[in-house]
């Protein structure tokens, strides 16, 4: 069994995208060029934004958004510490300083009350953070209106990273279209993913998707003419046409992710109903880039070794918070200083979980489970 399984969505598109791939190959056009602008377009429409940029990786475009709202050194940011490192990696690289923000237990994104405290906190201290970078973690959006209207009223931007979340409704609203600027990943793994790496940075504000461009090829605004420090950061031409192949079939696979968590909670409830599920709020969907349980920690070992042996894989998204990663040191963030994200950490699991995954595969992922917890009675 795969933890997800791409070989099987591949062959279902195989004739599509081998097209696709040769169609660029003909062009001799490989970087940026028409397919990209195609994808742009069909991506924009998708979430409802005017603009869509097309990045090299999604950490491209956290750090170029970063950059288009002018980010820089002893800046601060205030993200959450239950990500992927890539979160506050971006904001460091830029020499500002990530502000952690601890996490609601049930859903694992940003708590919106701690974020209100926090702001208050660094106002009184004569501190306005640059921007607030929330988190959609798992594949649900964050609490977007409650951060939307915390940021609105101290005037800060806020820039969702959805790399987990492309897909996502939030109020009838899709992820990526629910701030000033949303940043998604195509990482292969990703809900709608590339073969390699790829992002995009969606947006309503012409003229910050006209800065985005231009940052995305070394600060140039003509040829040879760079009236600014940017990346090289394009997503290229044969990422874009797997890419707007796989999109033709996203809404059918977001439906089957959707079914895939159904039948899981539907087993766990059956046979392990003391299990904490991935809990989605009603004005929401998710699309389960990850099926992510919760067990306490000497639980969670013991069920990680039993499911190896029976050749079920499972990940640990995330295993240190990035207050306590060693990168984050200089810092100085004491640890039991975020509870929720630290306490998190040692419990979550995800399990296999892809739109292609048979109804059996779950049947043995949640009799190992349950075998396993069974051990240690």
């Amino acid at each position: 069994m795969k933890f997800i399984d791409l070989n099987r969505q591949y062959q279902a598109y195989k004739q599509e995208i081998d097209e696709a791939v040769s169609n660029v190959l003909e062009s001799g056009v490989f970087i940026l060029g028409p397919v990209l602008e195609e994808l742009e377009t069909s991506l924009a429409a998708f979430t409802g934004v005017q603009k869509a940029v097309g990045v090299g990786s999604g950490t491209d475009g956290l750090l170029l958004a970063l950059m288009a709202i002018g980010v820089g050194p002893n800046d601060t940011v205030i993200t959450t510490p239950f990500s992927f490192f890539a979160t506050a990696e971006a904001i460091m690289l830029l020499g500002a300083k990530p502000v952690f923000v601890d996490i609601d237990p049930l859903t694992y994104n940003m708590d919106t009350a701690h974020l209100l405290h926090t702001v208050e906190a660094l106002k009184n201290k004569g501190e306005r953070p640059k921007a607030i970078l929330p988190v959609s973690l798992y594949g649900q959006c964050a609490d977007m209106d409650e951060i939307c209207e915390t940021a609105r009223t101290a005037d800060i931007p806020v820039i969702e990273d959805a790399c987990q979340s492309f897909g996502a409704t939030y109020k009838n609203r899709r992820s990526c279209g629910l701030s000033l600027m949303g940043v998604t990943s195509f990482f292969p793994s990703k809900p709608l993913g590339a073969y390699g790496e790829g992002g995009m940075i969606f947006t309503n504000d012409p003229e910050l998707a006209d800065e985005l461009r231009s940052l995305r090829v070394h600060g140039q605004k003509q040829h040879y003419q760079h009236t600014s420090i940017g990346l090289n950061a394009r997503l290229d031409a044969i990422q874009a046409a797997v890419l707007l192949t796989k999109f033709k079939h996203f809404p059918k696979e977001i439906v089957r992710r959707q079914e895939r968590a159904m039948t899981y909670g539907s087993l766990f409830q059956q046979y392990l109903p003391e299990i904490q599920l991935p809990h989605i709020k009603p004005d929401r969907t998710s699309v389960f880039a990850q099926y992510t349980i919760r067990l306490p920690d000497d639980k969670r070992a013991r069920v990680v070794e039993h499911l190896k042996t029976r050749g079920i894989p499972t990940a640990i998204h995330y295993p240190t918070p990035l207050h306590l990663q060693p990168a984050c040191a200089h810092l100085n963030i004491l640890k039991g200083s975020l509870p929720h994200a630290e306490q998190a950490a040692k419990e979550v699991l995800s399990l296999p979980m892809h739109p292609f995954m048979l109804v059996q595969e779950q049947e043995m992922v949640v009799t190992a489970i349950k075998e396993a917890l069974a051990k240690g009675h």
